[in-house]
């Protein structure tokens, strides 16, 4: 069921928000050459206790894996699409290109953003990569206001990012949020206009779209968590949560 969130209810997200923008902040600072992913890892546990907010990632479980989610943030590094797990043995070469998922609960509610950084000097091609992704999710974004549906917002990234050569992952998608990370509405980045749920003012959800510079086949690695591309190309994910307004759509977790 999809919930409508009250004013009182935005203010908690918004807050949410800022710290997981927060988050990225620390991590654009962080991110270089020849920096082990834990430390990553590290900083976000030190922003969220600094602002009394915990990671809805932390101890996440998901159906089919044993273990829970060992870390307040995913650290997807090239071929990684999403869940990536930081350790002290990963370390961030010249010319990786890393993605950071982060999440925060304040007061009982969620915000939940992804960003992917260059480390160092990158190729035109994954430069490339980024590009388009980015500039997916603030397509996505437009569409995202009161009296459009979540099938413009699918057909317009998918339209984008298959007219610019890129593979769209089609297993993960954006998503509802609010008292749980997870919630109704599914934001697929792929679907036909005018279908779907209409969007509301007072609808809480995330836009994220992931690209891959192969093709669109992805498998997951040995630990269960991590999803990686099958043909070990290239993937970014870029991602918002957004509260959608009689004025359109309010970014939550303003990184950029």
């Amino acid at each position: 069921m999809i919930t409508f969130k009250k004013p009182d209810e935005a203010a908690k997200m918004r807050r949410a928000g800022r710290v997981v923008a927060d988050i990225h902040g620390a991590m654009r600072e962080r991110i270089r050459p020849g920096i082990d992913t834990l430390s990553l890892s590290d900083e976000a546990d030190r922003i969220l206790a600094l602002s009394s907010a915990r990671s809805p990632f932390m101890g996440y479980r998901t159906r089919g894996v044993r273990t829970p989610f060992p870390s307040p943030i995913c650290v997807s590094i090239n071929e990684e699409v999403v869940h990536g797990i930081p350790s002290r043995d990963r370390i961030l070469r010249e010319g990786d290109i890393v993605s950071i998922d982060a999440g925060a609960i304040i007061d009982g509610y969620n915000g939940d953003a992804a960003c992917t950084y260059p480390v160092g000097e990158i190729s035109p091609k994954r430069a490339e990569l980024l590009r388009v992704t980015l500039e997916a999710l603030r397509i996505g974004i437009k569409e995202s206001a009161a009296g459009r549906t979540i099938g413009d917002i699918g057909h317009a990234i998918e339209t984008w990012v298959l007219g610019n050569g890129h593979g769209l992952v089609r297993e993960y998608s954006g998503h509802g949020i609010g008292r749980k990370l997870h919630e109704a509405p599914q934001v697929p980045n792929y679907g036909a206009p005018r279908s779907g749920v209409t969007i509301k003012p007072g609808m809480t959800f995330c836009i994220e779209p992931m690209v891959m510079n192969g093709g669109e086949k992805t498998e997951s690695a040995e630990n269960g968590w991590t999803v990686v591309t099958s043909d070990k190309s290239d993937a970014a994910h870029f991602e918002h949560t957004l509260l959608i307004t009689d004025a359109g759509a309010e970014i939550l977790t303003p990184w950029e």
